[in-house]
């Protein structure tokens, strides 16, 4: 099926238009129209190699929405004209511990990620800056009309990666929980945090996000340069999500978890963090990671935000515009994530 999109073709050039083949839908496929596509950091870090193993030409994106336009003949989730969205992962084993507990971003052999990876066949998958895409209805998600499409593309990363641990780790009414970064991560974690009743401190460097944050949900908002200000909190967190992409202290939100509290990160700076062992034994506390949930997860996190009016805080980009985007993501001048209009991709 021919298709066409944006590709970063090295670790040092811009993104430039791109065709390609994707390939027919089989019975339990479903082709989806892309409407829009969201901009994560983690396209910047795997267009720019800065992870390593970059596979090129790489069509990133992994934040889609659209309408269906054909299905298999054994789908039976999706009727063509219906909403649908994709995520960070298109395919799983299936058959492991893992995936048989819809857990399948933790698959023993590896998922297969929408875009930097080889499906099965071994060929290169492309994602979401492009006009359409061909994925397993296992893989798809149903989009409620109640939702804005454009402000829901963000859901399928920024919102189960963040939803997903806050759920894992129970958070809800009476639990004091930090959100650390008040970006495109951050915003998503502090609204769901909120919506589920936790008392919700906010972390920033910025005073600038402080009435932005207590506008998202923050009962409290704390400037993380002010020593006093974070003694104030010591050893009183159940949970902190820690949502920064670049290097940071780890210890100074160690030393904020109460007894048993765990700090955990969902950010993917490309250095390793120092932790040192004291701000772990003290308190009993733990140092966690997450990934994006699971496909039922995913699908309860999306009809949660359909019940509970949660989208993102996006700014729509032309895909011309992907350079000016992306140097304003890692300088975090955006409120909160950028989304492609692609509406604006040439014809191919």
């Amino acid at each position: 099926m021919k298709s066409h999109g944006y590709a970063a073709h090295d670790p040092k050039s811009p993104l430039v238009p791109f065709n390609f083949e994707r390939r027919d839908p089989g019975p339990n496929d479903v082709v989806v129209e892309i409407a829009y596509s969201g901009i994560c950091h983690s396209d910047i870090h795997q267009v720019r190699d800065e992870w390593g193993g970059s596979i090129y030409p790489m069509v990133p994106g992994h934040e889609i929405v659209g309408h269906v336009t054909a299905i298999g003949s054994a789908v039976t989730k999706f009727k063509v004209g219906d909403r649908a969205g994709v995520g960070v992962f298109v395919d799983s084993c299936r058959v492991c511990d893992n995936c048989k507990v819809a857990a399948e971003p933790y698959c023993a052999k590896g998922m297969t990620p929408t875009y930097n990876g080889r499906d099965n066949n071994g060929d290169i998958v492309f994602g979401g800056y492009s006009n359409n895409i061909v994925v397993d209805e296992k893989y798809t998600y149903t989009i409620s009309p109640k939702l804005d499409l454009a402000a829901t593309a963000p859901l399928l990363c920024a919102g189960i990666t963040t939803y997903s641990p806050l759920r894992h780790w129970k958070v809800g009414p009476g639990k004091k929980v930090g959100i650390v970064g008040l970006g495109g991560l951050g915003h998503m974690g502090l609204k769901f945090a909120h919506s589920f009743g936790a008392h919700v401190v906010q972390f920033t460097t910025s005073e600038s996000k402080i009435a932005d944050a207590k506008k998202l949900g923050a009962d409290e908002v704390v400037i993380t340069k002010d020593a006093d200000a974070l003694a104030k909190h010591a050893s009183s967190f159940d949970f902190i999500l820690d949502c920064v992409s670049a290097p940071h202290d780890l210890n100074q939100y160690l030393s904020l978890l109460r007894l048993d509290g765990t700090l955990c990160l969902v950010g993917l700076p490309e250095v390793p963090l120092p932790v040192g062992a004291f701000s772990l034994v003290a308190n009993r506390r733990s140092l966690a990671g997450s990934m994006i949930g699971g496909t039922s997860e995913t699908q309860d996190m999306l009809d949660y935000c359909a019940e509970h009016n949660i989208v993102s805080d996006i700014e729509l980009t032309p895909i011309d515009k992907l350079e000016e985007a992306y140097a304003r993501v890692v300088k975090a001048d955006v409120k909160y994530r950028f989304v492609i209009d692609m509406a604006t991709l040439p014809k191919g």
